[in-house]
């Protein structure tokens, strides 16, 4: 009887092992080295932000639920950090890579990033969080395919091809942190780029009569764009994670920190075609150019490029509010997206975020609710983890935009875990705003000018809004989003406009469970870096 109940133990052990082992997901690993190096993107001779001795950085390419183990050794001169913009990190804020979550890898020094893409696919990028590194390169593309057996709502493509477009400064990273320390307003950048390349320095090729997807997502620092191609149309097939209803556009308005998916069908005439980027909201429009090159083209680009949209508002609204979920379409499971009715959930709680562009001590700043966020040397998630006093309070921002003026303040917001929301983001201001929220999706349920007031729900799309991570907020106007709370941890809410996150308009969410369990939240790893008032603790032993 004892020597059963020993064999039992013994295959119920093998049975664990098996389960937890070769049932794991897939790995893939990552070894970047970063550096400093000399670039050129429009001409002029810089100091880049060089990843495995690329600008931009190698592309990620992954399926849904793998694991990716991303070694990174920091051979600046100064304390370096990357973000995943998109990358839920489900249970895991510890790796989200910013200031607020994570120390800084210190010159010298490397640090092994462990993420999830749990139940994640689509179109993100990464990029480097601290001291206006982004300015200068270090950011790259980020490729999640479906899992084989999930169907996805179009053939596969014949090629896959990342574009990462924006705004360009000539002056290098720590002339630009300069400014802003200085307290004075941001320059107007002084190019675009596609894939780090200037005018038609960038080549994609087809093969005529294919179809190709393009991944396309704003990097820049300050500026909304418009992406078109010349003689060609594009069928939008996703959205930051989300399969879209498949509209055909013309022209695609991409905001700071947003990421689209088109198919493109190789059906002109053999001969190359201008991929053109332009500025959106700006006083002087700048453009640049890729080429579209067939494979049996002898004929280079020629004609005029396509119109772009360049101040229009409504323009820009209206092709927004077209942008709808693909309810029979799968996302990440085989289950249609459709099947999650965000629409007949009613919101716990209503948030309502106004930026602001005060001026505190003389010089300027940006804030959230009259607040403008100070980071601390001791990242909020360890503080909170050691529960080291005297770096932040929950409650430190109002739910509400406040009279009065506004102030410096390590600002986090407290939420229950599993809770559902309604943010609202109020514009007052005359420029374009692009809002991301860290370790969610949420569903844009409505857009519009003015004041919001709660009359506005009555035109809320509840049925088949796009779920996303980053929204824009055009000037003098509101955008309301419902979110479900469903990742614990501590997450960054930032303007995408990287001067006006640098200078404080972000924030914390704190998304609290009582149970204190892995269930919930991942531990601390074994691995974190410490700083601050965190230094000589100890992580965990295993």
């Amino acid at each position: 009887m004892r020597q059963t109940k020993i064999l039992c133990s013994l295959v119920f052990s093998l049975f664990l092992f098996v389960t937890f082992v070769y049932g794991e997901d897939p790995y893939r690993f990552f070894t970047w080295k970063v550096t400093f190096g000399d670039i050129y993107p429009l001409g002029v001779k810089q100091r880049g932000i060089l990843i495995n001795g690329q600008f931009p950085g190698p592309r990620i390419e992954c399926v849904t639920n793998d694991n990716l183990i991303i070694s990174v050794h920091n051979e600046l001169n100064e304390p370096f950090l990357l973000s995943w913009n998109g990358i839920q990190h489900r249970r895991n804020s510890w790796q989200d890579g910013l200031s607020g979550t994570n120390c800084p890898i210190p010159p010298g020094k490397n640090f092994t990033y462990v993420l999830q893409v749990k139940d994640q696919i689509g179109s993100f990028f990464y990029f480097p969080s601290l001291a206006m590194h982004k300015a200068a390169g270090g950011f790259g593309g980020i490729a999640i395919w479906s899992r084989p057996r999930i169907p996805v709502p179009f053939p596969p493509p014949a090629g896959d091809f990342t574009l990462l477009a924006g705004d360009w400064f000539k002056r290098n990273h720590t002339y630009l942190r300069a400014i802003l320390n200085r307290g004075h307003k941001f320059p107007a950048p002084d190019g675009l780029l596609i894939n780090g390349r200037g005018w038609n320095g960038y080549t994609v090729t087809v093969d005529q009569g294919k179809t190709y997807r393009l991944r396309i997502s704003n990097v820049g620092l300050t500026t909304s764009i418009n992406f078109r191609i010349q003689g060609h149309k594009m069928k939008l097939i996703e959205v930051e994670g989300s399969h879209t209803l498949q509209n055909t556009y013309t022209a695609l308005d991409i905001h700071v920190g947003q990421s689209y998916s088109v198919l493109v069908t190789a059906d002109q005439p053999a001969m190359d075609y201008y991929m053109v980027v332009s500025s959106r909201f700006t006083k002087l429009v700048l453009t640049t150019t890729a080429v579209l090159h067939y494979s049996n083209s002898f004929k280079g680009v020629s004609g005029a490029l396509p119109w772009g949209p360049t101040d229009q508002i409504a323009w820009s609204l209206s092709q927004a509010r077209s942008i709808r979920w693909n309810l029979t379409a799968s996302g990440p499971r085989p289950n249609p997206q459709g099947s999650y009715h965000y629409g007949m959930i009613k919101p716990a709680r209503t948030i309502r975020l106004a930026n602001s562009a005060p001026i505190i001590n003389r010089m300027q700043r940006y804030a959230v609710n009259r607040v403008s966020y100070v980071p601390t040397s001791t990242p909020l998630k360890l503080a909170d983890y050691f529960k080291i006093g005297g770096i932040f309070s929950v409650g430190s921002i109002s739910d509400y935009p406040t009279g009065g003026g506004a102030y410096l303040q390590t600002s986090v917001m407290g939420a229950d875990f599993r809770s559902f929301v309604e943010i609202v983001f109020e514009n007052f201001e005359t420029t374009v705003q692009s809002w991301h929220i860290d370790g969610h999706s949420f569903f844009v349920v409505g857009m519009d000018g003015g004041q919001w007031t709660p009359a506005s729900r009555k035109g809320y799309n509840l049925r088949d809004t796009v779920s996303r991570c980053t929204t824009q907020v055009y000037p003098k106007s509101w955008t309301a989003i419902y979110m479900a709370l469903d990742n614990v941890g501590m997450w960054n809410i930032r303007s995408e406009d990287w001067a006006r996150q640098y200078l404080g308009q972000q924030f914390y969410l704190r998304v609290f469970s009582p149970a204190n369990s892995w269930r919930d939240e991942y531990p601390i790893p074994k691995n974190a870096l410490l700083c601050g008032k965190a230094a000589g603790r100890h992580t965990r032993p295993f």
